[in-house]
């Protein structure tokens, strides 16, 4: 049944590592780690994509920043508690991962397919350039009862297409993870620079 359920979340990237490793946690005495790479867009723009990486996969040891890097897996998401609120982290959970000499089709270096249901009503807009938009919650489901919680954004008329979605459809989505700065204001004095990371959909596909 796994494998089955594996199918409905996938991703491959392949960028350039930026970062060492930072310890993020432990499962039944395995532990994991964090490492970012840079993708390029064919815009010429960057996205820095962090990888949930196991220590049995790569020695972490080791500093591999320049080096390119090839990883599949899911992209998956968990609740961080901080003080009394929830924040939603996403990361890639690496399941294959390779060093490449050199990579030259942009168009292949990130890639995501997620099988899932919309849990929260679409949120669609228009940009004051008149562009559409549109917000999207997706819940692709894991083993044991687990979902993650992916945001998707759609453009044009894929945004309109996703406006019409109801809570509890269930959807396909192909598109690219992307990395987005904004800035958050913690009180009327303090703000802090963060990045969200959501799905910028390429093709989108309703099921039932």
């Amino acid at each position: 049944m796994s494998e089955k359920i594996m199918e409905n979340n996938k991703v491959t990237v392949i960028g350039e590592v930026i970062s060492g490793f930072t310890f993020s946690h432990e499962v039944f005495g395995e532990g994991f780690y964090l490492m970012d790479i840079s993708i390029n867009r064919l815009s010429e723009q960057t996205d820095v994509i962090p990888l949930l990486i196991s220590e049995r996969l790569i020695d972490i040891t080791g500093d591999y920043t320049g080096m390119l890097v090839e990883a599949s897996g899911q992209f998956r998401s968990y609740n961080r508690h901080e003080g009394t609120k929830n924040r939603l982290v996403l990361s890639v959970f690496v399941r294959e991962i390779a060093f490449v000499e050199e990579f030259g089709d942009y168009t292949k270096t990130n890639q995501i397919f997620l099988d899932g249901y919309i849990c929260k009503a679409p949120i669609y807009r228009k940009t004051p350039l008149g562009r559409e938009i549109a917000d999207l919650l997706v819940a692709v489901n894991r083993p044991y009862g687990k979902s993650d919680y992916i945001p998707c954004i759609a453009w044009g008329r894929n945004a309109r297409y996703a406006s019409g979605f109801e809570v509890g459809s269930r959807i396909c989505v192909w598109g690219r993870v992307q990395s987005r700065e904004y800035v958050k204001r913690l009180s009327e004095t303090e703000s802090e620079k963060r990045v969200a990371y959501e799905v910028s959909v390429s093709k989108l596909e309703w099921m039932e």
